[in-house]
């Protein structure tokens, strides 16, 4: 199918109806996301930004930051604080399990903090792709954190018992 292109302000439009569309969908379902939070930008000069938090298994609530760049929407999760303890082996596991992920990897941010992070083009942005982000932010978040807390926080993190 050809592709058509888009002025920069039809296409941050077009991904700003998508996600809010998509979100409002996801938290009427009343399943994995529990909230939602809009920064709305009527004047041009920032970024629309969205807070989508979902339940999670191993950490309580998993916040998913979704930011609409030029041309791209831009996603991350704070995964764990700075590791405190046995760094090296916390940052070789989760640079190892980088390469496992699906359009996302494990990155520094602010403080030092490990998050999760990825890009995809705006074009690219539909409710199937918002399935693939959020499904992925939660399962690597869900599937990792244990391992990597307890290296990082072996005489402070115990694993949440599993739901019934």
């Amino acid at each position: 199918m050809p592709r058509i292109e888009l002025s920069e302000a039809d296409e941050r439009d077009l991904v700003v109806g998508v996600v809010n569309g998509w979100a409002d969908h996801q938290l009427a379902l009343g399943e994995a996301l529990v909230g939602v939070e809009k920064i709305e930008v009527t004047d041009g000069t920032a970024s629309h930004r969205w807070l989508l938090r979902f339940k999670g298994e191993e950490k309580e609530f998993i916040t998913l930051w979704l930011t609409f760049h030029q041309r791209t929407l831009h996603f991350e999760t704070q995964f764990m604080p700075a590791p405190e303890e046995n760094v090296a082996e916390v940052l070789t596991y989760l640079m190892r399990r980088n390469a496992h992920l699906l359009q996302m990897a494990f990155a520094f941010g602010p403080e030092n903090a490990i998050y999760l992070v990825g890009r995809v083009p705006a074009f690219l942005v539909d409710e199937e792709e918002l399935d693939r982000i959020a499904g992925c932010s939660i399962l690597y978040v869900d599937d990792h954190f244990p391992t990597a807390m307890s290296l990082a926080f072996p005489n402070q993190y115990r694993r949440r018992p599993r739901r019934a």
